[in-house]
């Protein structure tokens, strides 16, 4: 089956992986109800630990946490499965970052605040690659 028939009945796995609490709780409850099926993770050391435990389509992974940087995030899921898309979120300043995790094989970058259905889009076309 091509990635593209997949995701039209399917529901899309997606790994969220942020450490603003409230902001995680509201995007996962935005993400179920657009069929996605979501995991989420405060950190991203608890990102990779969900990542060993279960597949996905796609990740959400925020570029500033306390605990580890999107950055060294992005590099071991890459080594984990470098075919599982990474869409990176970034805030004002860190566009450079994100630049950054594009040459480390992010699928793609918006910053933050974005719009959820540009953020929806880029979830299903990175699903869709």
């Amino acid at each position: 089956m091509k990635g593209s028939e997949k995701y039209q009945g399917e529901r899309i796995r997606l790994l969220l992986v942020d450490d603003e609490e409230g902001y995680v709780k509201v995007l996962a409850k935005r993400m179920t109800r657009r069929n996605m099926e979501v995991m989420t993770a405060l950190s991203g050391s608890e990102g990779i630990q969900r990542l060993r435990k279960q597949d996905f389509d796609v990740a959400i992974l925020d570029l500033k946490m306390e605990d580890m940087d999107g950055i060294e995030v992005l590099r071991v899921f890459k080594k984990m499965v470098p075919d599982m898309p990474v869409i990176m979120l970034t805030g004002h300043g860190t566009e450079k970052a994100a630049r950054e995790g594009l040459d480390l094989g992010a699928f793609d970058y918006l910053m933050k605040p974005c719009d959820l259905e540009e953020l929806v889009e880029k979830i299903r076309a990175a699903c869709r690659r």
